[in-house]
């Protein structure tokens, strides 16, 4: 059963409780039990429930206070009220404080296991709406969202994204850093089969190995120093929608092993745990290195690099498709004048000159925070060169040194653009005869957009 649902049963009656247990174990379920609410509450302090069966009428504590303490402390567990006939009165005041549904006593094992399959519909329906509204809010429906492009290059990486997105199948995409890797991914889930589900990132690059690898697997209480009390990973978050692991070249080869385990058998364990967890997700992972690269030089598992590259998508960098400067320029203008309430800001002539002719080592995050940086320093809507901070002409030839031929290709765009993509006058411009010119384009893949 595949990411099943973790059950807790309450109960002060003894034959009750492991009544309810065997059943549920019978379906399928993890089950723990407690004879009380104070129980009840230090294990779910301990371990994360998505269900709870609670009997109304137990001694101390009784059900409607731990009710309303579990929807306190613990919002996302969803409650059952167990109560015995008659009580129609405390069913209907534990609905009110936030029981999702009710059982009266007696019941047979029928009854309970058509209502927690509802309940685990309900469950499914929630996190449904929850990614819907989060793609909503990030503006990825139904459009590419923060993606923009009109040159050959990033209509190709449209193409290829609608193509990618109709599988299920493991999803590497490279490009250099900023340019835009992790909206690929989101875009690549928004239009797949599992768009509904959940999409859960994580940085590699950012993590230790040890909290990397409790980040992804979870933990339980008393793993480690700090785990009070057990937490899911990303893997059994991402169950039914899309795991997206950013900067995947930075993971250890012990975790390389431990990641292929699971992409093979689709089970798992939390850190200092013995039981065996499955998730159902779609791997989809990212790296600005060059992994064939660190396979000869030992650094990366060759399996590990096979099983995650079933599909490729390469975002090529912003110094290579220049018709798109100004286009994502213009985007990030709309988007800081919503976001700041400042009237829409434009381009001066010789600002889109200085854009186009930078080779932005930063890539598109470079270019969003140089139109950010300009809106909130220029006095009025009109932005000029003097409001445009790049790095420094050394910074940004140590961050991503040409090569002559770059350089050249470069300068060769730049002047078709400033020709209106006019081969023949471009040429001349450029003191070469048309056909040099045409073959140039046609072995770097230039043409007209």
């Amino acid at each position: 059963m595949t990411a099943a649902m973790q059950v807790l049963v309450v109960d002060d009656e003894l034959a009750m409780r492991e009544s309810i247990a065997a059943w549920l174990r019978q379906d399928g379920y993890q089950v723990a039990k407690a004879a009380g609410g104070a129980e009840a509450l230090q294990l779910m302090a301990q371990e994360v429930f998505d269900l709870a069966l609670v009997d109304i009428k137990m001694p101390g504590m009784d059900g409607l206070e731990l009710l309303r303490r579990i929807k306190s402390e613990h919002p996302d567990t969803l409650v059952i009220i167990i109560t015995a006939y008659g009580s129609i009165e405390s069913s209907v005041e534990a609905m009110k404080a936030g029981a999702s549904d009710y059982l009266l006593k007696p019941f047979d094992p029928e009854q309970l296991m058509l209502l927690l399959q509802k309940m685990s519909g309900q469950r499914a329906l929630l996190r449904e709406n929850l990614a819907l509204r989060q793609r909503l809010a990030d503006g990825e429906c139904p459009g590419f969202g923060d993606i923009v492009g009109r040159s050959p290059a990033m209509l190709a990486v449209f193409g290829r994204i609608e193509e990618v997105a109709e599988t299920e199948a493991p999803v590497l995409i490279t490009g250099e850093t900023g340019t835009g890797k992790e909206l690929v991914a989101r875009a690549i889930h928004s239009r797949g089969p599992r768009a509904f589900g959940p999409f859960v990132a994580i940085n590699c690059g950012a993590q230790a190995e040890g909290l990397l690898e409790s980040e992804l697997f979870g933990h339980e209480r008393g793993a480690f120093t700090g785990a009070v009390k057990a937490r899911r990973g990303r893997l059994e978050m991402a169950d039914g929608g899309a795991l997206f692991l950013d900067e995947v070249g930075e993971i250890s080869a012990k975790m390389q092993v431990a990641l292929l385990r699971v992409l093979e058998d689709k089970q798992f364990q939390r850190v200092g745990g013995s039981q065996n967890l499955s998730s159902d997700f779609r791997l989809i992972c990212a790296t600005h290195r060059d992994l064939s690269q660190l396979i000869s030089q030992g650094r990366f598992r060759q399996d590990f690099y096979y099983r995650i590259n079933v599909l490729a998508i390469h975002i090529p960098p912003l110094r290579e498709r220049l018709e798109d400067i100004i286009p994502l320029s213009e985007h990030f203008l709309d988007k800081f004048a919503r976001e700041t309430g400042k009237p829409r800001a434009h381009l001066e002539d010789k600002a889109c000159q200085a854009l186009c002719s930078y080779p932005w080592p930063g890539n598109v995050r470079e270019l969003r925070n140089v139109i950010e940086r300009a809106v909130l320093l220029a006095p009025g809507d009109k932005i000029e060169r003097r409001q445009l901070t790049f790095l420094s002409p050394q910074a940004a030839e140590e961050a991503s040194p040409l090569t002559l031929a770059e350089m050249e290709l470069n300068h060769i765009r730049r002047v078709l653009q400033a020709q209106d993509w006019n081969v023949s006058q471009a040429a001349s411009v450029l003191g070469i005869d048309r056909g040099t010119l045409s073959r140039k384009m046609k072995k770097a893949g230039l043409r007209a957009p």
